[in-house]
């Protein structure tokens, strides 16, 4: 298998001993600054600002999102809203935020309508494998949570934010836990605790490496449960507004009926989650179908900023061969537990349990200079030496602990327990999104927003299992705050919508229809962050 590698693999082999306890020397910060300039992709220089909106001439995002923030609405000119539809909340979304959000609005009585634009529980959540953070541990603690994501964000955390999230971490795995979700255990019963990329201590609870399926799985049935009535196969096209600055609704597509639907809303929660299909510079990604950052476009035409719009994380670990397996994610826990990453001359280059984006800027460096491996295909990438594991731990480890990548590579006669995996950072997460404030509140009355829609949270780099926590944490806090202060119902209208299109066209003619809603066919010649 992989005859075209034999002598590079051959290297990897033959060092294996001499760096299988090797210590790593730490990056300096000025180093760490240099790797992040010069090789992160969102330091390319590829990306542009908009002229218009609340980020206008200031933020400069991926070209593919510029784009699509100053695109035209998918809305007939003439097309009028009317009340089809009439609810007190309206949820966005179908992950682990919308049933978070759900779970927390039931028994209010509060009518509660969640859209879904695919299937209830097709989202990014499902696409997390490695774990969720919370400061369960003996020596661990909720301050310490909090540092650790602040030297991981860059210190771009909004404080305010990461503040709740960490304080309650705890808490929200309690809720998870009796809700139905089985985390990994101990044989004394204790939740088993690993160390993740950034933490100072072993902080991240997980489902073997399928923790966001399992915690999805618990959300999905628990809302099924609910009065929330669900409506899938329906995306959300536009919000709505009264005219005077307050959201009062949506126009959805609802594609079982083929025709478009209104909605009237005291309120509106956005839990739309990312935009990894996108795919920025070519990137493979590891998001589900559906993220095509819907959210951000829906809320920006509102007037709401986007706070570090244009971060984006790049997992270090995204499947490189075979090329069906392409952008596919091989979770960070696998590092946590001893793979390593290795390059064309059998070099262990950097700590594999660095920063998410120090690693991927370290990895994508490799490949610029040369000590990648290429395949027949061309893509390129570093070994990700998985036989190390059971070399360390015994034989049967990887199997036992991460069932889902042995399953994934079966397929193609690759065993990981035997053979190294091939990797290259991957489009995996939207750092920046919506401005919130800790309640979920938008600048704009009547609006919400929750899990990866949202930005400032993680700052401009985020930890392994804190997306897992936000969505737990915020989902639910959003629910609260809108009980708490739901508003009156107002007109649905189009008003500002209208407003920004108007100021688009003063400039350019955008021939852009947003939001996208599904990928688009990429170029599949292109190299990645080339």
């Amino acid at each position: 298998m992989m005859e075209w590698a034999r002598d590079s693999l051959k290297r990897l082999e033959d060092s294996r001993e001499a760096r299988r306890n090797a210590v790593h020397e730490e990056l300096s910060q000025e180093e760490v600054d240099r790797l992040l300039q010069e090789h992160h992709p969102d330091h390319s220089g590829k990306g542009r600002s908009i002229a218009v909106g609340a980020n206008a001439n200031a933020t400069a995002f991926p070209i593919e999102l510029a784009d699509l923030l100053e695109s035209k609405s998918r809305l007939p000119d003439d097309y009028v809203p009317a009340a089809d539809i009439e609810t007190d909340v309206l949820i966005i979304g179908g992950g682990g935020a919308a049933c978070s959000a759900a779970l927390a609005l039931n028994e209010s009585g509060l009518k509660t309508l969640l859209c879904a634009k695919l299937r209830l529980g097709d989202s990014n959540t499902v696409m997390a494998e490695g774990g969720i953070q919370a400061a369960l541990g003996p020596e661990d603690s909720a301050q310490r949570h909090f540092a650790d994501s602040l030297v991981g964000g860059h210190g771009k955390n909004d404080p305010q934010l990461l503040k709740r999230l960490c304080e309650q971490g705890p808490e929200g795995i309690r809720w998870l836990t009796e809700l139905g979700c089985l985390f990994d255990v101990t044989e004394e019963g204790m939740f088993r605790l690993r160390l993740g990329g950034g933490a100072s201590v072993p902080r991240v609870l997980a489902c073997r490496d399928y923790t966001g399926l399992e915690i999805m799985r618990t959300l999905k049935d628990a809302t099924r449960l609910t009065t929330t009535e669900i409506m899938e196969d329906c995306p959300a096209l536009e919000l709505l507004d009264d005219g005077a600055g307050q959201v009062s609704g949506a126009t959805i597509w609802n594609r079982q009926k083929n025709c478009l639907q209104s909605v009237s809303a005291r309120a509106v929660l956005l839990a739309t989650g990312g935009a990894g299909q996108l795919r920025f510079q070519q990137f493979g990604t590891s998001n589900h179908v559906g993220a095509t950052g819907d959210g951000l476009v829906l809320a920006y035409r509102q007037g709401c900023h986007l706070e570090h719009g244009g971060s984006f994380q790049y997992h270090p670990s995204g499947s490189c061969y075979p090329e069906a397996m392409s952008g596919r994610l091989v979770t960070e826990a696998i590092r946590s537990v001893g793979a390593q990453v290795v390059n064309n001359e059998g070099h262990c280059f950097i700590n594999e349990l660095t920063y998410r984006d120090v690693l991927a800027a370290a990895i994508i460096r490799e490949v610029r200079e040369g000590r990648g491996i290429q395949t027949p295909a061309g893509s390129c990438g570093v070994w990700l030496d998985t036989p190390l594991i059971d070399i360390k731990h015994g034989a049967g480890t990887l199997q036992k602990q991460f069932p889902g990548i042995v399953h994934r590579f079966a397929p193609f006669g690759i065993d990981p327990s035997q053979t190294p995996i091939l990797i290259y950072p991957t489009l995996h997460y939207q750092n920046g999104g919506v401005r919130v404030d800790e309640w979920c509140r938008t600048e704009i009355n009547g609006l919400w927003a929750a899990g990866e829609v949202t930005g400032g949270l993680h700052g401009t780099n985020r930890l392994m299992g804190n997306s897992l926590l936000d969505i737990i944490t915020f989902g639910r806090r959003a629910g609260e705050s809108i009980k708490a202060q739901l508003p009156e119902r107002k007109a649905a209208t189009r008003s500002a919508a209208d407003r920004f299109q108007r100021d688009l066209q003063k400039l350019s003619e955008s021939s852009v229809q947003g939001p996208q809603l599904f990928p688009v066919e990429m170029n599949m010649n292109a190299t990645p962050g080339q």
